[in-house]
């Protein structure tokens, strides 16, 4: 069985940067949760909570399965591999300066303008 293609990096950080997803990622920490177990905290539809849930087994953070009549949810912590080694790339600000690294995105990112220069 050939093994899936990696995860576009993008898609990974778009599925962390709502902080919904992100206190879905912290739950499932714990343990496996069923969807209605996931939504519970949450004061949005069950619908959105799977809107969410769909978001991050997109980018292969969790994986779902069906159980019975019930679908649960597990984290897939190793699909942050790839982003952990690419934020680890940075170590060179730790502890982490958020200025340069902002700069640096700008930069890579799109900005025509090189980065300043540091003296």
């Amino acid at each position: 069985m050939t093994p899936a293609p990696p995860v576009p990096l993008d898609t990974i950080f778009a599925a962390l940067a709502d902080p919904t997803r992100r206190a879905i990622l912290t739950m499932l920490l714990e343990d496996d949760m069923a969807v209605t177990d996931v939504a519970e905290p949450f004061e949005m539809s069950l619908a959105a909570i799977s809107k969410h849930l769909a978001v991050l087994a997109e980018a292969r953070l969790i994986s779902q399965e069906k159980r019975g009549r019930v679908k649960w949810c597990k984290l897939e912590p190793d699909a942050m591999r790839a982003a952990t080694i690419w934020i680890q790339g940075f170590g060179q600000f730790d502890p982490m300066d958020f200025d340069a690294f902002e700069r640096f995105l700008d930069a890579e990112l799109g900005s025509d303008t090189p980065p300043p220069q540091a003296s």
